[in-house]
């Protein structure tokens, strides 16, 4: 009997040892899920998409990152993130900036990204399309955290950069030289205009400034001279030193520039494509025609060849000019005002067959 319940014993502290590893292994199975599912698994669902960036502002708090990330619907399981961001400390280490998140992240890899502060590069170019202060307002707002209210603060107040340049509200657009940039999306106003200083200084190296100096001109005064002649020709760079030749020719005599772009600039219509006789009296003090010399300031952002243009302008007698009826670009010159009306009823005479209004 005595050995019939040993074997019992035995047996049931057998069964005991076998149901007491199950369950380790039912419990290490178990955890072993939680940890992948914590970690590793995909966690960020966009909805068919690629990827999607979110945009953490400069001073966010954790409160604010989890509010973003609640109002993009990018977490599918929201307590394994919020476990996972526990343990990774994310609420004293995350970066502000604009993230790429790609679907099918895990938690661990969205939490190193916003922790790691690898932004997405945000580029913004600056060309001849920006004419204006607002041009440029609207264009770097939409690209930066930078505020219309601190552009529009900058653009028209007294700044270290204005006193520095010697510019005013009208002027201070002629430091922003056609270009490409690089920056983080939370760059601010100051380091922005540290990357347009730059490039700037290094355009107007010694030689250059010292031709300025020669024509009697201010760096200003030649961007703004260069931004009308930009407008008359785009791309053939010896009917640019032509064109500005006269100009310098007729401000030297001074005579009003009669320059047709400046009445555009004025009326703020940029499709226009003619101007008119009706359009000559339009009240402004950009209009060349009402008024003698150089407009405020310029009348779009200026590339480095029209700058040149004038800074190298060719040196004649003419003091008048029209497009060529071929509409080629290219331009009539001459010094009498008789034979500058036969080019001019030419090419009124083309744009009248070519239905240009």
């Amino acid at each position: 009997m005595l050995k019939y319940l040993c074997r019992r014993m035995a047996a049931a502290k057998k069964i005991r040892k076998i149901i007491f590893r199950l369950l380790v292994l039912v419990f290490l199975i178990t955890g072993s899920a939680v940890v992948y599912f914590t970690l590793f698994k995909s966690n960020v669902y966009l909805d068919g998409k690629k990827y999607k960036f979110i945009y953490i502002p400069t001073k966010a708090t954790y409160e604010d990152l989890r509010e973003i990330l609640e109002e993009e619907n990018i977490i599918l399981n929201k307590k394994s993130f919020e476990w996972m961001a526990n343990a990774m400390d994310l609420e004293e280490n995350f970066k502000p900036g604009k993230y790429r998140v790609i679907a099918g992240m895990s938690n661990r890899q969205l939490i190193n990204l916003v922790k790691s502060g690898k932004q997405e590069p945000v580029k913004i170019t600056f060309n001849s399309a920006d004419r204006t202060n607002e041009d440029l307002i609207t264009k770097i707002s939409e690209k930066f955290k930078i505020t219309e209210e601190e552009l529009e603060a900058f653009f028209e107040g007294e700044t270290e950069v204005s006193k520095k340049y010697g510019f005013n509200e009208e002027t201070l657009r002629c430091l922003f030289l056609p270009e490409t940039y690089e920056m983080n999306w939370n760059t601010s106003l100051p380091d922005l205009m540290k990357q347009v200083e730059r490039t700037y200084d290094t355009f107007w190296t010694a030689e250059r400034k010292q031709k300025a100096k020669a024509a009697k001109l201010s760096q200003a005064e030649v961007i703004t001279l260069a931004s009308i002649v930009q407008s008359e020709c785009s791309n053939i760079e010896s009917e640019q030193k032509k064109i500005a030749g006269v100009y310098v020719n007729r401000l030297a005599k001074n005579m009003a520039l009669q320059a047709d772009p400046t009445v555009i600039f004025a009326k703020g219509d940029f499709t226009k494509q003619r101007v008119w006789e009706k359009d000559l009296d339009y009240d402004s003090p950009y209009n060349t025609y009402r008024n003698k010399g150089l407009p405020p300031g310029p009348i779009s952002l200026v590339y480095p060849k029209a700058i040149d243009a004038v800074l190298n302008h060719e040196r004649s007698n003419y003091i008048y000019f029209c497009a060529k009826p071929s509409l080629n670009g290219c331009s009539d010159y001459s010094s009498s005002y008789e034979q500058h009306l036969k080019y001019r009823d030419a090419y009124r005479k083309e744009m009248d067959k070519r239905g240009i209004k």
